[in-house]
């Protein structure tokens, strides 16, 4: 009898990644190099695509401050 469709999904997913030859890359350098916001007051970093409303909440919750007092070079986007 023949093999069943998850057995044949299987051997063709096989198949694929032998002519692709992919294999899997890391994207924690990448994360790390994108941390470009550093709070002023604690130095916790934040991804370079944080918005406002994300770190007005960090000043507010972690250190009762405005968002110019904690990320003073924050630019937010046009």
């Amino acid at each position: 009898m023949g093999g069943g469709n998850g057995a044949k999904a299987a051997q063709k997913r096989a198949r694929n990644d032998k002519k692709a030859g992919t294999k899997a890359v890391s994207q924690l350098k990448t994360n790390v190099a994108a941390m470009s916001i550093i709070c002023a007051q604690c130095r916790q970093t934040f991804l370079s695509t944080s918005r406002e409303p994300q770190l007005t909440l960090h000043a507010v919750n972690k250190h009762n401050a405005t968002l110019p007092q904690c990320f003073p070079e924050f630019k937010p986007a046009a």
